[in-house]
């Protein structure tokens, strides 16, 4: 396992739509796992492959839960609903932090890192690291959802 380098705001990859993956093989087997070794490292709890300079719909959430790491690779939203409110930063975005506005659930179909095609409904922060990821895939950036920023030592974390 390899730790990545964490590309940082404002390099233009991190605003890319990003490429279905098409080859489930070793070498995607292999990113993931450097995605979450890089990712625990990091102190995160998702990370996207533009984010480590790769332009591949590929994005993995662990909010350390019943669900454990969860491999997105093409995902697409199904459904979305209710509404939350609340922190955010983003490892792309050191110390930065900003309140964001986002569904409280979510229905997502993604593919895992074998190819095996998957739908996982989500609520509250689970549901919000999600979006925040798949965001990522397409080039969005949680920068430009902020109600507000968060002053140094406003919110624990």
């Amino acid at each position: 396992m390899a730790l990545l380098q964490i590309i940082k705001h404002p390099d233009d990859i991190l605003e890319m739509e990003c490429e279905k993956v098409t080859n489930f093989d070793r070498k995607l087997t292999k990113l993931i796992n450097d995605m979450y070794d890089t990712m625990l490292a990091e102190d995160g709890v998702g990370l996207a492959a533009p984010q480590i300079g790769i332009a591949k719909q590929i994005a993995i959430v662990d909010v350390e839960d019943e669900n454990g790491l969860l491999e997105l690779i093409n995902p697409v939203i199904l459904e979305e609903h209710g509404e939350q409110v609340g922190p955010e930063g983003c490892l792309s975005f050191p110390g930065l932090f900003g309140e964001v506005t986002r569904s409280d659930y979510v229905k997502v179909r993604a593919q895992n890192r074998r190819g095996k095609t998957y739908i996982i409904e989500a609520r509250g922060f689970l549901a919000r690291a999600i979006q925040h990821e798949i965001d990522h895939l397409h080039g969005v950036l949680f920068t430009t959802k902020v109600n507000r920023y968060y002053e140094e030592g406003e919110i624990e974390g």
